[in-house]
């Protein structure tokens, strides 16, 4: 998996490529202490793949974190990972930009 970030003052964009899954996930909630002052998290999703239970805890308690400080908006996500969301009740949850 390969993550990119780019933060802007108070704006964190997060470009997410490959598998968020057990094996990579860590990787991503490594990155969690990047949103400390962050406002605004943008995540791009168009070259994600797949999402498992584990990635979809970091991105819990990532949306926790910002409900707290700011937003979180994901953007650009797969039909297959969408219907993850969907399943998961996560669409609910999680603030979805086409």
């Amino acid at each position: 998996m390969k993550i990119d970030l780019k933060k802007n003052d108070k704006e964190l964009f997060i470009k997410l490529e490959g598998k968020l899954d057990t094996n990579t996930s860590s990787d991503l909630d490594s990155k969690i202490s990047e949103l400390e002052g962050v406002e605004k998290v943008i995540i791009d999703m168009e070259k994600l793949d797949y999402i498992s239970s584990a990635g979809l805890r970091v991105l819990l308690s990532m949306q926790k974190i910002m409900n707290k400080q700011g937003e979180m908006i994901l953007k650009n996500v797969c039909e297959n990972v969408m219907d993850i969301f969907e399943v998961t009740g996560f669409s609910e949850i999680l603030n979805i930009e086409d």
